[in-house]
């Protein structure tokens, strides 16, 4: 696979990550020795960074990474998250740091990172969301600053949230921010005009989740489909979400068809990312060594065309389906 160099820190990172969410069973049943085997084969094709959170399983992600990690040799990079305290991933801009991330729970929870993954420091700690009155918080940004002199931890970041995610912005020019992990994909184009160059112009990592739209972006769904209660997407494809969001693939589809014939829609959206030179990694879920074979696939270096790019613009959808009910597609997108 191909590399950058991620932020600041100088690590050769490959371009395409490990998603370790699915990891957790909260993506519907999983085998832990599936889970084990799609580590292993992502590392036997060169892979080195993996993103994984405390809140995912209740730290059975984290667990089942340490686990893999114990058995290889390489250098592999880990970013793991802090999940807020009160378990609001998006909250209000009004928001105190106290009511997600008290500054005892945020020093005190390393250690449970730490514990889980059998580690001695975690490459990459971040913030599992983010409010715009927490720009302001001197206090937290030296507790940052002291957790990375501690040695426990080697850089810290940010995942900023879905429906403001430039709510950030200012903490970024703090300097102690080394990473920033966001939503970007074919609907979710907006960061290439706001966040992008910024993390470029102040060498923050990039970290690009969510690729495929929680799987919309995979074109597998037809829009009828059902999820188990416990399964998040039930509440991220809930009402007609579903429906709209299909709708819109379609239209990809048709255009894919035209000019790409024979890429998959998967490695479409996928080419497209590395197709920004401001990125650094994007971390696809992955849950099964063919998952690892497919998803690492489009790192061979070849981008699309300036052309392609423009065009591709066309299927920008700025929306928060988890706050809101995405309206049906019209008028019909038309490529100019």
């Amino acid at each position: 696979m191909e590399t950058r160099v991620f932020g600041r820190t100088g690590w050769e990172v490959t371009e395409i990550g490990f998603g370790a969410w699915g990891l957790s069973g909260e993506w519907g049943e999983q085998d832990d020795k599936a889970s084990i085997a799609a580590l292993h084969k992502y590392l036997d094709l060169g892979g080195n960074f993996i993103d994984t959170a405390q809140a995912y399983g209740g730290g059975k992600s984290e667990r089942i990474v340490g686990q893999v990690l114990k058995e290889r040799s390489e250098t592999v990079y880990v970013a793991t998250k802090l999940p807020p305290i009160n378990g609001h991933w998006a909250p209000p801009s009004w928001t105190p740091l106290e009511k997600s991330f008290p500054l005892d729970y945020l020093e005190k929870e390393v250690e449970t990172s730490l514990k889980n993954m059998g580690v001695d420091s975690i490459d990459v700690y971040q913030l599992h969301t983010w409010c715009e009155t927490w720009n302001t918080r001197d206090d937290l940004f030296e507790l940052l600053e002291k957790l990375k002199k501690s040695g426990k931890v080697r850089y810290v970041g940010i995942s900023t949230t879905e429906g403001y995610p430039e709510c950030v912005i200012p903490a970024l020019k703090t300097g102690v921010i080394d990473s920033l992990q966001l939503i970007f994909n074919l609907f979710e184009q907006h960061p290439r005009e706001t966040l992008l160059p910024l993390c470029h112009k102040h060498h923050i990592g990039v970290i690009v989740r969510v690729p495929f739209d929680e799987a919309s972006l995979t074109g597998k769904f037809k829009g009828n489909e059902s999820f188990a209660k416990d399964d998040f997407r039930s509440i991220y494809f809930r009402d007609n979400n579903l429906k709209h969001t299909v709708e819109r693939v379609g239209k990809i589809k048709e255009w894919a068809a035209q000019h790409v014939p024979g890429m998959s829609l998967p490695e479409l959206v996928l080419r497209w990312i590395l197709s920004h030179e401001e990125v650094d990694v994007v971390i696809p879920g992955i849950r099964t060594p063919r998952h690892a074979e497919l998803n690492t696939a489009p790192s061979d270096g070849n981008r699309l065309t300036d052309q392609q790019m423009k065009e591709l613009k066309a299927f920008a959808w700025r929306r928060n389906p988890w706050d809101e009910e995405l309206a049906p597609l019209a008028p019909i997108l038309k490529i100019t």
